[in-house]
């Protein structure tokens, strides 16, 4: 193990034996000594005696889950764990710990606790829940998924309720719809409930994260970091811990972006394999309906509740040509990836010569065309109520002529064919899920213009295939994390998400 695995299962250790108030392993999780440290708002205990002290006479600690976990190694024997925290009353909490390995094992040597103010009531939270409940919609059934909460992403059907597309016109202008998803209806069934409606990108047309009439949900990998999008409201709420499932669209990524930034798990199912009957289009060629989570127990549950079972892979093939399209510590992460799955790795090229680049030009022509197809009449009719990348987006889509998207159909349809014959039944492309790690939400338009078509020409990939696409932490650079992609043959969903579950990685 390396030390940061050492010190991530020591603060599980600690977190279990807070949870439980043992005190003997409290105890022995702390350093000896007159110079150990413990820090809160009420000042500054000194040595462990003090602190083992303090322990046995506040009669346990308030319950609380780490939502999220950040650990630096300093040396071989010397690390910082900083734990994002909350409790069942909404209270956000950070507590920092400096790990120092001894005789004993790894023990704090200092710790500062500190609590936050409860968050925003989600009302005033625009930025991640258009609509709130508690729960929104309950469970239809009963099985696999009891007591999960389901974050929607504001293009998929809840009955009784509107879709706004990430628009405030959108919304008004809007029906209320008289049965839930079909998607949304299985969850249910399975046992899943209904947290509240997310927020998403204006139609659904970008993957940064960000909507100008709500804003960018908050990453908790960083303050001011983008999220992704654009199931962006899924995202930010499955990782705070808001919800345990974000249900969301991905025509070209806006499943597997926001997983790669928030260190999520997702999946981008195989075209065609669920319905997508209640979800508001954005290119129908290329549309479908997808779902994040912090694990990938979840992630593989969900997927065997909504679609068939699947042959196992049993080699991977490491695509250098795509590593090539990633900053080169993530593309180290992927790397490392495959030397610990445990599988064959074949190391490949997937698409040769100018192949590629003509191929994510005709996606782009293609998916402009449909969108327009789609959205034209109602963006002729309302457009000046878009933000501005998405209205240059539409406006560029509205440009595509008849014969422009003849053209780009043909080359996708070969592209399609020739993808299926590479990644045939039993292998898995593995991929660098996105080109970087989330940039700040205000990087100059032109880094995000070059970051967005760098990624965009890695998750075009499993679109043109009509493929799965399964993501998962591949590790941190920086200090924020970075998803692993794989794509695999038709059908076999199940397949990657079983076999994320089984590799169990986390951020």
């Amino acid at each position: 193990m390396t030390v940061e695995q050492e010190v991530r299962a020591a603060v599980a250790r600690y977190e279990a034996a807070l949870a439980a108030d043992d005190l003997a392993e409290l105890d022995a999780l702390f350093a000896p000594g007159e110079d150990t440290l413990r820090a809160d708002a009420a000042g500054v205990l000194v040595s462990h005696a003090a602190i083992s002290a303090y322990r046995r006479g506040r009669g346990g600690a308030p319950a609380r889950e780490v939502v999220a976990l950040h650990v630096v190694a300093h040396t071989p024997d010397l690390a910082t764990a900083v734990a994002e925290t909350r409790r069942p009353d909404g209270t956000r909490g950070l507590q920092t710990q400096v790990w120092e390995r001894g005789a004993a094992g790894w023990q704090v040597r200092v710790a500062h606790v500190s609590s936050g103010p409860q968050p925003l009531d989600p009302v005033e939270d625009p930025t991640t829940w258009r609509v709130l409940g508690s729960p929104l919609v309950a469970p239809t059934g009963t099985g696999p998924l009891d007591g999960v909460a389901v974050a929607v992403k504001d293009l998929v059907a809840v009955a009784g309720q509107r879709v706004g597309a990430g628009n405030p016109t959108k919304l008004a202008l809007a029906r209320t719809e008289p049965a839930h998803a079909p998607v949304l209806a299985a969850l249910l069934a399975a046992g899943a409930h209904v947290r509240g409606i997310a927020t998403t990108d204006e139609l659904a047309y970008s993957i940064s994260g960000t909507n100008v009439h709500t804003g960018s949900p908050a990453n908790p990998w960083g303050a001011g970091l983008a999220v992704g999008g654009s199931t962006s409201g899924p995202a930010g709420a499955v990782a705070r811990g808001q919800a345990d499932l974000g249900l969301g669209t991905d025509t070209a990524g806006s499943i597997r972006v926001p997983a790669s930034w928030c260190g999520l798990h997702g999946l981008r199912p195989t075209h065609g394999a669920l319905p997508l009957d209640g979800v508001a289009p954005l290119a129908s060629g290329f549309d479908v309906v997808g779902w994040l989570t912090r694990d990938a127990g979840l992630l593989h549950r969900t997927a065997q509740v909504l679609l068939p079972p699947a042959d196992p892979v049993t080699e991977l093939l490491l695509a250098e040509d795509l590593l090539e399209l990633a900053a080169p510590p993530v593309a180290d992460l992927v790397r490392a990836v495959a030397a610990a799955s445990g599988l064959p790795v074949r190391t490949t090229r997937l698409t040769a010569g100018e192949e590629h680049e003509a191929w994510f030009t005709a996606f782009r022509a293609a998916q402009g065309a449909q969108a327009w197809a789609v959205h034209g009449a109602w963006v002729t009719a309302h457009g000046g109520t878009l933000g501005p990348g998405i209205a240059q987006r539409f406006a560029d889509a509205a440009a595509v002529t008849a014969a422009d998207a003849e053209r780009a159909a043909e080359v996708v349809a070969a592209a399609r064919t020739a993808l299926r014959d590479r990644i045939g039944p039993g292998t898995a492309v593995l991929a660098p899920a996105t080109s970087t790690t989330a940039p700040p939400v205000v990087a100059a338009a032109a880094d995000k213009a070059a970051l967005r078509g760098a990624t965009l020409r890695l998750t075009c990939l499993a679109g043109l295939g009509g493929l799965p696409s399964a993501v998962a932490p591949a590790g941190r650079v920086g200090g924020h994390p970075a998803g692993v992609a794989l794509i695999g043959a038709a059908g076999a969903d199940t397949a990657l998400t079983g076999l994320l579950a089984a590799w169990d990685r986390t951020p």
